[in-house]
């Protein structure tokens, strides 16, 4: 009992003797960035619920930040370290080291900079970021809490032995030289193409109830936008974890790529529809950030003007392949996501720069084309189709078995379908008018009046017309359907 009691003390001691080590500096950031990077998730709950319709406005909401309460019990109980722990004797996934947070509690690197919990704190927001990207798929038809279920085994299997491949030192990317700055791979590709085939198992919505189809809420698309943006500087320049020029570099490289990726989807718009679209703005950007994200801290800021461009005019038409495959990606998560981290992880091949990746003072690397290291292209191709192919594979497997699990299907009736994911799912909704026509119906529909239930209906009736009792049933409808 004595020796145990020395024991504590003396790991207690040593804890306080490093402490005395840490450089503030990383720790503020490394704090401060975690907090920033978590309003991402709040900016992506308010894009994806705008893109909705307004009966399923809420539960996206819903989603997004029930699915950052499971990833830190996932990230906490052994997470951190299937992706983390530095005594991992494979290249491919973690052990349990750390399980539990345990062994966090001291330095992280030799240089004793920072504590190892606030750098596993960090981590565990970008996977809040991947699931919340991801969660987009069930919009409109998927069961919420099945969902939740298949994320807690997605991260576990998916996510953490891809991050492991390429941050940790001893993963197989990572000691080949594969040059991924904050998430192409772990992030961007597993969320765009896992939620390509989540949606693939679910199946498209009912067509005959996407009548006169639009987003709901063009202004909470903008707001989560910005959120999404305010949080990305963090996300992409803080990853080099210590305050230097490559920080503030990062940063720069994010503005310009998302600036130039926001011009160029809306001027192909525009060439279209001739008018200068706000969800054409917001998708464009989300396209040039999300390439910045493997990209900003090892390319050049003149090529991320190129990048911008490159990522807001492929993804554009990559919209077209949900089309092409019948495959009902109602956020875009593929190519908006997964084929714009895919063209950042290309461009470190071409444009990665030595000298850019060296500006934290640390890092050492060959680069990519310009500085003549013509390996680096196959080394990034290789890893593109590693991370494409097991996210692809492991997420079907999962969604294959749930599927043959009692009460465990991912897609929700089609009479739940129809009344909206928030009053199936959720029973809240994001709009008190929603509520209150449906109850209006209800009301109406005793046998001494002469309200019927409503239908979905082929033509929009404008919404201030009020001048008879049909006008009000058929706006009623209306609301109903949307």
């Amino acid at each position: 009992m004595i020796q145990s009691t020395i024991g504590d003390l003396l790991a207690k001691r040593s804890v306080w003797e490093e402490d005395v080590n840490y450089d503030r500096a990383v720790i503020v950031q490394l704090t401060i960035g975690s907090a920033m990077v978590f309003m991402m998730v709040i900016g992506l709950a308010y894009l994806y619920s705008g893109l909705t319709r307004r009966n399923s406005a809420l539960s996206m909401i819903w989603v997004c930040y029930m699915s950052c309460c499971v990833i830190f019990f996932q990230w906490y109980f052994w997470g951190y370290s299937l992706a983390f722990s530095p005594t991992a004797t494979n290249k491919f996934i973690g052990n349990l080291h750390n399980f539990g947070y345990q062994n966090t509690y001291g330095s992280l690197t030799l240089q004793g900079d920072y504590p190892e919990m606030a750098f596993a704190n960090f981590q565990a927001m970008f996977l809040c970021v991947t699931t919340a990207i991801f969660v987009g798929a069930v919009a409109e038809r998927g069961r919420v809490m099945v969902c939740m279920i298949f994320v807690f085994f997605w991260a576990t299997l998916c996510y953490c032995p891809i991050a492991c491949w390429v941050w940790n030192p001893s993963g197989w990317a990572a000691e080949w030289g594969v040059l991924d700055y904050a998430g192409g791979g772990p992030v961007e590709i597993v969320s765009g193409f896992s939620g390509f085939v989540y949606s693939y198992f679910l199946g498209r919505r009912r067509e005959r109830l996407l009548i006169n189809f639009r987003p709901h809420n063009v202004s909470m698309v903008a707001l989560g936008t910005g959120f999404l943006w305010f949080g990305w500087m963090a996300f992409n320049g803080f990853t080099c974890l210590n305050p230097s020029l490559k920080s503030v570099y990062a940063i720069v490289n994010t503005n310009i790529t998302g600036a130039f990726g926001a011009i160029s989807w809306c001027l192909l718009d525009w060439r279209l529809e001739r008018r200068f679209s706000t969800v054409a703005l917001c998708s464009g950007a989300i396209s040039g950030l999300v390439a910045a994200t493997p990209a900003s801290g090892i390319i050049p800021l003149w090529a991320s003007v190129i990048l911008g461009i490159v990522s807001g005019v492929v993804c554009n038409y990559a919209t077209k392949i949900k089309v092409i495959c019948r495959v009902d990606d109602s956020m875009d998560v593929l190519a908006e996501h997964g084929i714009a981290g895919v063209i950042g992880l290309v461009f470190n091949a071409l444009f990665g720069s030595a000298t850019v990746i060296g500006y934290d003072g640390l890092t050492e690397h060959e680069g990519g084309w310009i500085d003549h290291n013509w390996k680096q292209l196959y080394k990034q191709i290789a890893f593109i189709f590693a991370c494409i192919g097991y996210s692809m594979a492991i997420t079907a497997l999962i969604c294959f078995i749930l599927n043959r699990i009692p009460f465990l299907q991912l897609r929700a009736s089609e009479e739940a379908e129809e009344k909206g994911m928030d009053e199936d799912q959720i029973g809240e909704f994001a709009y008190d008018y929603v509520e209150v026509r449906r109850d209006f119906l209800a009301w109406g529909s005793g046998p001494n009046n002469g309200f019927k239930e409503p239908e979905v209906l082929d033509q929009v009736v404008p919404v201030n017309d009020f001048s008879s009792d049909q006008n009000v049933t058929n706006e009623t409808n209306e609301s109903e359907k949307q």
